[in-house]
Order: structure tokens, then C-alpha cells, then sequence
């Protein structure tokens, strides 16, 4: 029986490709490869972080034997030692006998104390004095370009020498303080004024203050949307204050009157009871809010020249008196060009609350980077912690502030 050529090739199977097909292939292959933009960046993208990986490597695998050969211990074994050296100021319960952590700790809420106060007064002052700025008013408006040129073109660090050597050094004694209504007290020593004091039941105080929050909250909600859909919004303004006032004070008088004042009073050298606000924070807030004031004022009067001239013009055309225009029409439109350069100016301000230990106000890098150091020795796990909060500090600013402008941006449809 035969078999025909037909039969034989379908059972020998298909003819074997070329070499030099198959190397055809794979050379175009790797040319497209080579010749993609996102392969070749992916590429790049992969060496360099290898190259970064080695260089890391090396310098801490050097650092360590370095350290290693000097006999200079390494890790945070020491956050754990008792500290010996006190704190002028702190906002936690700390003395002689609390670790170097703790030491951490402190000097981490008195730079987010200063940080934060800044930011709050620098932009309250910084919104004052750039709608100062574009005013009719011949005077106020030649003040306020002139508090912005002189103040933002002074090195920062003079201003803060100033504040404390020649301004609140000058200062009378505490036994000839000056007096605001006998309650709030001024002297070298520092600003002294009443504090509130808690009793049992002062806990369901605070609970009305949440709640009222919260009722404040669904209150601008309901009214944003009842504008929405009938045009006519509900008195939110007047309602929230009508119920911040009303739960707490109902709280406060059913709870027995929970919350008391303690005022400060002159003992021997000084004022002891209330809250004491040392002089070292008081000039390093001043300099700061006022240095920063100058440039978010100059950021906030080229957001309001950003906003069309129209704008303003259909907002008086249908009887808007200037405060509700600057308010409703102005400002939210200047927002969208203010947020960006102004989240710049919040960052500057966390960073340059670092010179408080040129006044020796007792922040992180005075305590932990300063004293700590000095007693450890331990400079680069010191170091690194340091770094990492103002890090932290600014990452934190940034995600704030994008999300605030994601929400004012403009949403195209």
C-alpha cells in the first residue's frame, strides 16, 4: 500500500521554522522593546533605584564599621536612659527623672505648638493685611505696603533676636506687670493669663461641645443644600452660634458647674497659677506670624487681582454691599490661586520655627538635636529622628493643603 506525499508530510508534521527566522523575530522584538518609551523609562527608572539601593548600602554598612572601630555604640537603645537635665517648658508631665524619649517627646509638642499657632496668626494676619493692601484707603493701604516690604525683606532670625533681646527683655518686672483688667499680666518673665479648671462632671461639658460640632455641622450641610435646589439658605451662622452657646451652657449648669477659672497670682518673684506663656514663645511667634504674614499678604492680593474685574462688577450690579462681595465672590474664586503658593509659605513657617534655639525656646532641635546629643553622642539615629518629624511635619502641611485646593479647584465636566 502506498502512502501519498500528502499523507507522509501530515504525519512527519509541520516543517521546522529556520534558524534565521526565528532570530529575525527576536531582533524585532528587542528593537520594539528598545524603541518604547515606557520600557526603556521603566528600565531607567529600575537602575536608577538599584544604583540608589548600592549607594545607601554603602554609606550606612561604612558608617556602622566606622562607628564600630571607634567603639561609639549604635541603635536607640538609649531613648530609654534617664535624661538628667530639665525642660523650661513642656505640655506633658516631664522632670530630671524621665528618659530621653521622653525628651523627644517634649520637644516634639512645643514644635507642633509653635508650628501650629504660627500657621493660625500668620494667616489670619497675612488675609488682613493683603485686602489692606488692595483698600481705597490711601493710608491703609501705603501701611500695609509698608509693613510687607519691611518685614519680609529682615532676615527672620534678626527678627526673632529683636523681638526677644530688645522688645520683651525691656519688659517691666513681675511686681510691676502690666495689668489688663487685673487678670492678664505681662513682665519679663513672660504673658500670664486665667486657665480653666476642671471638676467632676466637666466630661459631659465636652460632650455638648461635640454634639453642638456636629449639629453645627449638619446645619451648613442642610443649608448649603436647601440653596442648592430653592436658592434661599437657612441662617447657619446665627443657628451654630445659637447652639455652641446653648448645649454647653445647659451642660455646664446641669453638671453642677464643673469648670472653674484659676487666675494667676504674684508669689514671691512671680505669677504662679494659670497659663504661663514663656517669653521665648511669645517672640519666636511674634517673628514668625509677622515674618510669614508679609508674604502670604503679597500671595493673597495677587489671588484677588487673579479674579475677574467683571466678577466684581456683576456682584455690585446686583446690590451686594463690598463686604458680602469680597466674601461670596471674591475670595472663593481667589482661593484656587492662593492655596498652592500658600501651602509653600505654611511649609517655610514649620521649617523656620527650627531657629527657636538661637532664644533657647526649648524645641525639638534645642532639646533632642541640642541637649540629648550632646549627653549621647548618638548623632546619626539623633539626627534621623530629627529629620523625620520636620518631614513628617511638612508631608503632613502638603496633604492638608491638597486636599483643601483638590476641593476648591474646578471640576471640568
Amino acid at each position: 500500500m502506498t502512502i501519498s506525499d500528502f499523507e507522509l508530510d501530515s504525519r512527519l508534521g509541520p516543517e521546522p521554522v529556520a534558524d534565521g527566522t526565528k532570530q529575525a523575530s527576536a531582533t524585532a522584538r528587542l528593537k520594539r522593546l528598545l524603541y518604547n518609551p515606557s520600557a526603556r523609562a521603566l528600565f531607567f527608572q529600575i537602575l536608577l533605584l538599584v544604583g540608589a539601593g548600592f549607594l545607601m548600602f554603602g554609606a550606612v554598612n561604612n558608617a556602622l564599621v566606622n562607628l564600630e572601630q571607634r567603639g561609639i555604640a549604635t541603635g536607640f537603645d538609649f531613648l530609654g536612659q534617664t535624661a538628667g537635665f530639665g525642660i523650661g517648658m513642656t505640655l506633658i508631665p516631664y522632670d530630671e527623672t524621665y528618659t530621653y524619649g521622653a525628651t523627644f517627646v517634649v520637644g516634639l509638642l512645643n514644635t507642633a505648638l509653635v508650628a501650629g499657632l504660627g500657621v493660625a496668626l500668620a494667616t489670619v494676619l497675612g488675609f488682613l493685611v493683603g485686602i489692606a493692601r488692595l483698600s481705597k484707603n490711601w493710608l491703609l493701604s501705603r501701611v500695609a505696603a509698608v509693613y510687607i516690604e519691611v518685614f519680609r525683606n529682615i532676615p527672620l532670625l534678626l527678627q526673632i533676636l529683636f523681638w526677644y533681646t530688645v522688645v520683651l527683655q525691656t519688659l517691666p518686672s513681675p511686681r510691676n506687670s502690666l495689668s489688663f483688667a487685673d487678670t492678664v499680666f505681662l513682665n519679663v518673665r513672660g504673658l500670664f493669663f486665667p486657665a480653666l479648671e476642671f471638676y467632676s462632671g466637666a466630661v459631659w461639658v465636652g460632650i455638648s461641645v461635640l454634639v453642638g460640632l456636629l449639629g453645627v455641622v449638619a446645619i451648613h450641610i442642610v443649608s448649603h443644600r436647601r440653596q442648592c435646589k430653592t436658592g434661599h439658605p437657612l441662617p447657619a451662622w446665627r443657628l451654630s452660634v445659637f447652639i455652641m452657646v446653648l448645649l454647653p451652657l445647659l451642660a455646664f449648669i446641669f453638671a453642677g458647674k464643673p469648670i472653674g477659672i484659676e487666675y494667676p497670682e504674684l508669689k514671691g518673684f512671680n505669677f504662679r497659677g494659670g497659663i504661663d506663656v514663656m517669653p521665648e514663645l511669645f517672640a519666636l511667634l511674634i517673628a514668625l506670624s509677622i515674618y510669614t504674614a508679609a508674604f502670604i499678604a503679597e500671595i493673597v492680593r495677587s489671588g484677588i487681582m487673579a479674579v475677574s474685574r467683571g466678577q466684581t462688577e456683576a456682584a455690585n450690579a446686583l446690590g451686594l454691599p463690598s463686604v458680602s462681595v469680597l466674601k461670596l465672590v471674591v475670595i472663593p474664586q481667589a482661593m484656587r490661586v492662593i492655596i498652592p503658593p500658600l501651602t509653600s509659605q505654611y511649609l517655610n513657617l514649620v521649617k523656620n520655627s527650627s531657629l527657636a534655639m538661637a532664644i533657647g525656646y526649648p524645641d525639638l532641635v534645642s532639646v533632642f538635636a541640642g541637649t540629648t546629643l550632646n549627653q549621647t553622642g548618638q548623632a546619626i539615629e539623633i539626627i534621623t529622628m530629627t529629620m523625620a518629624v520636620y518631614l513628617m511635619f511638612s508631608l503632613l502641611t502638603s496633604l492638608l493643603m491638597n486636599i483643601y485646593n483638590r476641593k476648591m479647584a474646578l471640576v471640568e465636566r
